[in-house]
């Protein structure tokens, strides 16, 4: 399995409140009785979440995964997953975890006070300097490439002028729409870890975000413009080595919305959450960079995801549902569903084509498909809300045998309405028949 490159965004905050007193720890090892699936915790009893769904996690040769938990960088050995209880191991305290390193045994972690990018060995716990940044490079998101040698990082642009713009009319109004309005100058540079030179790629007026590096070709960047997703053209690429950003996608109709992009493994396809319109047809949508060419996978309403990912071979995709005020929940006029459309599962797809072509087919640019979907976890007591939940943020682990996540479900609120957050594990096989 080829790991997902380094990423990460510096305003990510702990996924777990320190405030809150774990009363029990909640279950190691259970079938969920809703799905016949077996679910472990990878966490300690204090609790501990997975990282983001295109962050690498896991370590090259693919026994180990990383937290972030409250004491720090975690590492817990799944190589026996399934047959022995995890084994975890604090690796580094008071750090956070950005991403594991493409071809070494080490977690990326960066000191904001030093304006440093560190690493820390997994298993000798020997912590080492990659590369400190230069005084220009006041990023908010970085990315190291595929093969090691250039850090990448999306920051304010200091020589950029504010150019506000008008939003679309029947915009809603709320906070997303005044930022996307204000205008944010920011630019995307390279820096190279052996020498610390920086060079600047590309400036721009937009808020641009969701900041990744492809898993096979040290060149290839993918970035988005972030904001009301009916209002921008979401998803873009780069190359490090010249050229202007290249959209992926055209809005073809009104309130056409794509986003939470991600690189297949194999770094060929770019895939993307795609509605046509917003609220109404919910699509998993692939660009083939090599060739232009497009793969939609129908996804039903019930099914769609906040997140998705897919398996190393790329025969597998995973979704982590979605909760009450997810964009399912809602009709495409804007109002609330009742009961909410969307499903609070983690869900296993299944490609398949659509039967039955014309001839004209074989000329098409886009390739059209549905997802056969299987429930693993009942996601029914998560919190998916922004302010009080987490995201589950699904990945395969690189046997293929489970999906990793993230939930709040067992633990109880604090006063604030916050739960503490523990990473899991669901075996892709069934164990039992589902109740």
């Amino acid at each position: 399995m080829r790991p997902f490159p380094v990423v990460f965004a510096l305003m990510l905050g702990s996924l777990v409140p320190r405030a809150h007193a774990v009363d029990a720890p909640p279950p190691s090892d259970w079938i969920d009785p809703r799905t016949g699936h077996r679910v472990i915790r990878l966490s300690p009893d204090t609790g501990g979440g997975s990282l983001y769904f295109h962050q690498q996690a896991y370590t090259p040769e693919g026994d180990k995964v990383i937290l972030r938990t409250r004491e720090g960088i975690m590492a817990v050995d799944i190589s026996r997953l399934g047959r022995e209880a995890p084994r975890r191991e604090l690796i580094l305290a008071d750090a956070s975890p950005i991403a594991m390193a493409w071809r070494s045994r080490e977690a990326y972690f960066f000191v904001r006070e030093e304006s440093i990018l560190r690493a820390v060995h997994v298993d000798n716990r020997k912590v080492r300097d990659v590369v400190r940044l230069p005084p220009l490079a006041r990023g908010t998101q970085f990315a190291v490439n595929c093969d090691e040698t250039q850090l990448i990082l999306i920051g304010p642009d200091p020589e950029g002028k504010t150019v506000p713009r008008t939003p679309p009319a029947g915009g809603a109004g709320g906070t997303l729409e005044a930022n996307w309005a204000a205008g944010t100058p920011k630019m995307i540079s390279s820096i190279d870890i052996r020498t610390g030179t920086l060079r600047v790629l590309h400036r721009e007026n937009d808020w641009t975000n969701h900041l990744q590096c492809s898993p096979t070709d040290p060149r290839q960047i993918l970035f988005c413009h972030e904001g009301p997703w009916h209002f921008t053209n979401r998803t873009w690429t780069l190359r490090t080595d010249g050229g202007v950003p290249r959209a992926l996608h055209q809005r073809s109709m009104n309130m056409e919305i794509w986003g939470h992009e991600f690189f297949s493994q194999d770094g060929k396809t770019v895939w993307f959450d795609l509605q046509t319109p917003r609220s109404a047809v919910f699509w998993l949508a692939g660009v083939e960079l090599a060739t232009g060419r497009r793969t939609w996978y129908s996804i039903r309403r019930e099914e769609w995801s906040v997140h998705y990912n897919v398996s190393a071979d790329g025969k597998l995709f995973a979704g982590d549902g979605g909760g009450p005020g997810s964009v399912a929940a809602y009709g495409a006029d804007g109002e609330k569903l009742d009961p909410p459309g969307n499903g609070q599962w983690i869900y296993l797809f299944r490609p398949a084509p659509v039967r039955g072509r014309s001839p004209q087919d074989a000329e098409a640019l886009t390739e059209i498909g549905v997802f056969k979907s299987e429930r693993l976890v009942d996601m029914t007591a998560h919190d998916y809300s922004k302010d009080r939940g987490v995201e589950p943020n699904v990945t395969f682990t690189p046997d293929g045998r489970w999906i990793v996540f993230s939930g709040n479900f067992h633990s109880p609120r604090d006063a604030r309405g916050r739960a503490v957050t523990h990473a899991y594990a669901v075996e892709i096989a069934r164990s039992v028949a589902a109740k």
